[in-house]
């Protein structure tokens, strides 16, 4: 039963970010009410092995709708084949100041400036041991805006080690265009002492807890062919599990003479396709499928999806598109396989 199609003009009709909390809050009451069940029916199992984890399907929801883990069941329930709950720093921080959510119908895009607004890793934590979800949940770490760039490492260890025994994966984002300087991370020397680090303490935890939890890169669409190579190196140095292509871009070429197009933030939905699906095939020229690649990133339907995976992903995530689509999306996809 597909509802959105009516909804979303009613949701569109409102200021973007009060229209993400009542979707949310809309999607919570037909979880607890027992409606998700009948709303949205069992998708059909199309499982899927990677970063040694046993996925029900292919299609994830990407970081950033849900950033403190407070709808986990809700989500779920729409039929997903695993969950990525953040961007969590280790304190509560605000973000940007309003407006900083935009969406471009004609584009079928959205700009976001948010800035990791969030209420802490601690909260998030909380959220995550209280709801009922045992399927493939990743936890996406950031570090805090005022946090200074050389001392970054410090705080993605903080979330490292805080959600290690919580997360079936962890997701190191490097990439959002959001806070200042964040982008640095991925380049030359940065990057190379940030996942060493990282992947020292992955170790540790590994030895003190009993159970491996893989680790992956998000990284931007706006990247030379030099540093995706680069990055692609490095993943394959340090025996990272996985990467994910990508986040939002600061491009703006696709929607030049748009009145939103000088917005800052990142840009999201269709006009990020292809920068993605380019990023994704230069790192699979480069992975030679030894590390798996997750693409996000201009899914709005399941051709798109098959892009990605044609492109060499093991796994595809969807963002803009359930804003512009729906839940039906996710069953399209699956059912596209």
């Amino acid at each position: 039963m597909n509802l959105y199609p009516l909804l979303r003009p009613l949701l569109f009709s409102l200021d973007p970010e009060t229209a993400h909390e009542v979707t949310l809050k809309l999607l919570n009451a037909a979880y607890i009410s027992g409606l998700s069940k009948l709303i949205y029916p069992e998708i059909d199992r199309k499982p899927v092995n990677v970063m040694g984890l046993d996925f029900k399907n292919p299609v994830g929801l990407a970081a950033g709708l849900d950033k403190n883990g407070d709808y986990i069941n809700a989500l779920a329930a729409l039929g997903f084949g695993f969950v990525e709950i953040g961007t969590v720093t280790p304190r509560p921080q605000p973000g940007n100041p309003k407006p900083r959510l935009f969406r471009l119908p004609e584009h079928q895009a959205i700009i976001n400036r948010m800035g990791f607004n969030n209420l802490g890793i601690d909260h998030l934590l909380t959220q995550v041991k209280q709801s009922r979800y045992c399927g493939i949940l990743g936890i996406n770490i950031g570090k805090n805006f005022d946090t200074p760039i050389e001392n970054a490492a410090d705080d993605y260890l903080i979330g490292l080690r805080k959600a290690y025994t919580s997360a079936s994966y962890i997701t190191i984002n490097i990439s959002s265009p959001n806070t200042n300087n964040l982008r640095q991370l991925q380049q030359g020397d940065e990057i190379k002492s940030l996942i060493s680090a990282l992947k020292e303490e992955q170790l540790k935890l590994q030895q003190e807890h009993g159970k491996y939890v893989p680790l992956a890169l998000k990284i931007a669409p706006d990247l030379t062919d030099d540093e995706i190579i680069h990055i692609a190196k490095l993943l394959l140095e340090f025996e990272i599990d996985g990467v994910i292509a990508t986040n939002t871009t600061i491009a703006r070429d696709l929607i030049a003479g748009h009145p939103l197009a000088d917005e800052a933030g990142g840009l999201s939905g269709a006009p990020v396709k292809e920068k993605s699906t380019l990023v994704v095939r230069g790192l699979a020229a480069e992975l030679n499928g030894k590390i798996p690649i997750i693409a996000a990133g201009g899914i709005l339907t399941a051709n798109d999806a098959q892009e990605k995976l044609t492109a060499g992903a093991s796994l595809v995530q969807i963002y803009s598109g359930l804003i512009y689509r729906g839940p039906q999306l996710i069953e399209d996809i699956v059912k596209s396989l």
